[in-house]
């Protein structure tokens, strides 16, 4: 009997060590990415709170992955517009990834309270088209949690998204303001 419950306990704390998250990894699931178009026709803003990310401390990799239906708009008719077939196809792609690096992660310390300056290179995948990206942002620390805050732009037409006649094409910016903050902790 003690030998059978020994082998249980055993299991069970393998079980539990193989479902726990590497040390130096933080995990977002508190993730609110934000785009914005300005044009002289109209400014169209889309959220989406579903997006999940990781950063490694240790190596400053960082993921980010977004379901692309996840944007949530003012007007019905703009997120129809946005997920259907002429414009980010969102039933054929239906997240965008975000890979990379903190770039100068020696001038972040995960483990000190404060704002440090952050640069990250990498690349972005929209649509099966990646292109490179780069951003500066700021990484707030405080006790066990993390925010990143960032911004950037991006050129659609990088990803295969461009209009070149009818309403679209005068409503939709060709290069829109991208921004993102992300809480971290843990897990």
């Amino acid at each position: 009997m003690k030998k059978l419950m020994l082998s249980i306990l055993s299991v069970g704390a393998l079980s539990l060590m193989s479902f726990t998250t590497p040390a130096g990894r933080l995990v977002s699931s508190k993730t609110h990415i934000k785009f914005f178009s300005t044009t002289a026709v109209e400014d169209i803003e889309a959220n989406n709170y579903k997006a999940v990310s990781t950063i490694d401390t240790s190596t400053g990799a960082v993921v980010f992955s977004v379901p692309m239906q996840g944007f949530e708009f003012e007007k019905a008719l703009m997120q129809e517009h946005y997920n259907g077939k002429n414009y980010l196809n969102t039933k054929k792609y239906p997240k965008a990834k975000l890979t990379g690096q903190i770039t100068n992660l020696s001038d972040v310390n995960f483990d000190k309270d404060g704002v440090y300056d952050g640069k990250f290179t990498g690349e972005m995948n929209i649509k099966g088209e990646a292109q490179p990206i780069t951003a500066n942002g700021k990484i707030f620390v405080k006790g066990n949690q993390v925010t990143l805050n960032t911004s950037f732009d991006l050129t659609l037409g990088d990803y295969g998204i461009a209009f070149k006649k009818g309403k679209p094409s005068t409503n939709i910016a060709k290069t829109i303001k991208i921004t993102v903050v992300a809480e971290y902790g843990e897990q």
